[in-house]
């Protein structure tokens, strides 16, 4: 991972309503506003998949509230998810603490993925705003099972077939994990792909395990309801 703080492309700018007249050039109105430091010091983010329905994610970008890209191209594996079949389970973890990390919280997310199922390489971004921001700063109102403060401070994103991705901020105990919606959160492919088309790999790589395959027999494709 390296940290840069950059003018990057106009579209992205676009995208997360950055206004170069600010601190700085990638920061928003309303990132520039607040002071939005973490009581905790950083966030980390992480990807699940459906049980059987492997992905990969293998490049991401996050521009922080700070107006700070990050970029990563060493990352903590999406995990699956044996509680998700054939819907997303209610409490969404993943495993994202090694790599996986931000000081401040997201202004915008882009990542590369690739879906073994529909052997497809995916461009997924998100812009979120103050209303994540903040419940990202602020204490939960209930404390964890061993007495201790409770912070939203794992973002998760759930992949799944058809390129659909949902995120949810996860909770503890078994509690049902916060569901995120991004002021704009989109999904490209194909001939549509714009930073993620230097990401794939000419003939694929996509490899079915034989757990997925006896998974899938039977079912119509995109095997499950991922909303």
């Amino acid at each position: 991972m390296k940290i840069n703080k950059l003018l990057i492309l106009t579209l992205l700018l676009i995208a997360a309503g950055c206004s170069p007249q600010k601190r700085h050039p990638l920061q928003s109105n309303q990132a520039a506003s607040g002071d939005w430091t973490l009581p905790y010091g950083e966030w980390n983010f992480s990807f699940i998949t459906p049980y059987e329905l492997p992905s990969e994610v293998l490049h991401v970008r996050v521009i922080d509230t700070d107006g700070y890209l990050y970029i990563f191209n060493t990352l903590d594996q999406a995990s699956p998810d044996p509680d998700s079949v054939p819907k997303w389970a209610k409490s969404a973890h993943g495993f994202g603490d090694q790599f996986n990390k931000v000081k401040k919280p997201p202004q915008y997310i882009v990542f590369c993925w690739d879906s073994y199922i529909d052997q497809q390489t995916y461009e997924t971004s998100a812009v979120f705003g103050p209303e994540t921001w903040l419940r990202m700063k602020v204490p939960a109102d209930h404390i964890s099972p061993t007495g201790r403060t409770v912070w939203y401070n794992r973002m998760v994103f759930g992949l799944s077939p058809g390129g659909k991705v949902n995120v949810w901020l996860s909770d503890v105990g078994g509690r049902p994990s916060l569901r995120v919606k991004p002021l704009k959160l989109m999904t490209r492919s194909g001939k549509d792909l714009t930073l993620c088309k230097d990401y794939v790999v000419p003939g694929g790589s996509f490899t079915f395990l034989p757990e997925t395959q006896e998974f899938i027999k039977g079912k119509i494709y995109p095997y499950g309801n991922w909303d």
